[in-house]
């Protein structure tokens, strides 16, 4: 993917980014099989490339690997989620066993408890609304919306200039 992304800079194609990551996988298999590596590769090519880029968030967009995924971080120029994105730093399920531990083992009920904080964990924080309100989205769009959104940010962003850095190239993480 990074390279695509650094080909697609070189010959000043604009990058549009359809993101449904649920995150990364932690251990030790997914460690020494590189995937902190590679997300690395990806973040850079994304934070360095100077081309127009839309991210259009359509499911889960979890953690590192939502930022890694051209998000506003990285310098998107443009973010839109459809109804269905749930952007957060992990899913309401882990959350709410972190957040809410002692919560849930001392209720009568540990199972209806934990689905009830769930429920209201994903009204209140697993949605575009919030992400919308934090800034981290530009526009909430129905999925019928989306190739004309894109168009339009395209024609909006078709002379984008950005100045090259003071350096002869970056140091990709390889």
């Amino acid at each position: 993917m990074a390279r695509f992304v650094r080909m697609c800079d070189c010959f000043n194609l604009p990058l549009i980014t359809f993101v449904d990551s649920p995150g990364y996988l932690p251990g030790i298999d997914q460690e020494h099989h590189g995937a902190i590596r590679h997300g690395a590769k990806l973040l850079y090519a994304f934070s360095e490339a100077t081309v127009p880029k839309i991210t259009i968030i359509t499911r889960k967009a979890y953690g590192g690997a939502y930022v890694v995924m051209s998000s506003k971080y990285l310098g998107a120029d443009v973010t839109y989620a459809w109804p269905s994105a749930e952007i957060a730093v992990m899913g309401a399920e882990g959350a709410v066993n972190i957040l809410f531990r002692k919560q849930i083992s001392s209720a009568p009920d540990a199972s209806k408890e934990r689905q009830r904080l769930v429920r209201e964990y994903r009204e209140k924080f697993n949605n575009p609304y919030h992400a919308a309100r934090a800034g981290y989205v530009d526009d909430i769009i129905e999925p019928r919306e989306t190739r004309a959104k894109i168009i339009g940010a395209l024609a909006a962003l078709r002379d984008k200039y950005a100045p090259a850095p003071p350096r002869k190239h970056g140091n990709i993480p390889l």
